[in-house]
């Protein structure tokens, strides 16, 4: 068994402050025995507009934000699950990415960048439109062997569409995670219970950080970071505040191959009706 910890903070567009908390957090988690740390999708910032996100943005080999995050990690001897802007190859879109740091300070690669968009627009709430600055992934990241477990890496709106974790589970992921920012509105509604379903229909440990409370004049997130297990229990979540915090819980990896034995559900799936898409 091995400790994770999964963290919540209120980030904002001030990159220098956003990086205290993160390097606090993990701090304050090794110390507390954690083995691997994940944090919310756009951890470095949140900008109020696309211009400030586009003008804030680098490579990722040129975010310094990056580099003292691998410097903590090694110092820590901790892994870190991250989610940061870098730049695409088009100067008017960034890519939202999901990266992962070794207990050593190595960046993993390939980097994941998230596959679906945020562009929304619900009645009496949240109008978005991710892809107006941001440009999709193209590529499914196979799962990465860290302390905890096969990692599959996804950010925020992936949790909406089963089919992505469903393939990270067929490749070997023990763990799904959803570094995330979800709005207040689609939280309330949503977020429990799309996560706890991803963790049964897959059988795997989901750990799902978030972002909480006011973040500008325009964006306001749900919060309540959590790890919930193959069952689809909750193990840990973290408390309904503002001030950066974390919570810890055990993956069991061994009662997840108890769970999937138990009830073998990917063998019992009906590829022959599903289709190659299911496979």
């Amino acid at each position: 068994m091995c400790l994770a910890a999964v963290t919540q903070f209120c980030g904002t567009n001030d990159i220098s402050k956003n990086l205290k908390i993160c390097i606090d957090l993990i701090n304050d988690a090794s110390q507390k025995g954690a083995k691997m740390i994940f944090f919310p999708e756009a951890s470095d910032f949140t900008a109020i507009n696309n211009e400030e996100a586009l003008s804030l943005t680098s490579s990722i080999e040129n975010l310094q934000f990056i580099e003292e995050i691998k410097n903590s990690a090694k110092k820590n001897n901790i892994w870190v699950s991250i989610g940061v802007h870098e730049n695409s190859h088009l100067p008017s879109r960034i890519y939202n990415s999901h990266v992962l740091i070794t207990s050593s300070g190595t960046l993993i690669q390939p980097i994941y960048h998230k596959l679906h968009l945020f562009d929304i627009s619900i009645q009496d709430g949240p109008q978005f439109m991710e892809s107006s600055y941001v440009l999709k992934g193209e590529n499914i990241i196979d799962p990465v062997e860290t302390p905890v477990g096969k990692v599959g890496m996804m950010v925020c709106y992936d949790l909406r569409f089963p089919e992505l974790s469903l393939e990270l589970r067929k490749r070997g992921a023990d763990v799904l995670t959803y570094p995330a920012a979800f709005t207040l509105k689609t939280g309330m509604a949503h977020w429990e219970v799309l996560l706890r379903a991803r963790a049964i229909e897959t059988q795997t440990y989901v750990i799902a950080s978030a972002h909480i409370g006011k973040q500008n004049e325009n964006r306001t997130s749900f919060g309540s970071a959590m790890i919930v297990d193959p069952w689809g229990t909750i193990l840990a979540r973290c408390p309904e505040t503002t001030q950066p915090s974390f919570a810890l819980a055990e993956i069991n990896l061994d009662r997840l191959k108890n769970i999937r034995i138990g009830m073998p559900v990917l063998e019992h799936r009906r590829t022959d009706l599903f289709g190659e898409s299911s496979k």
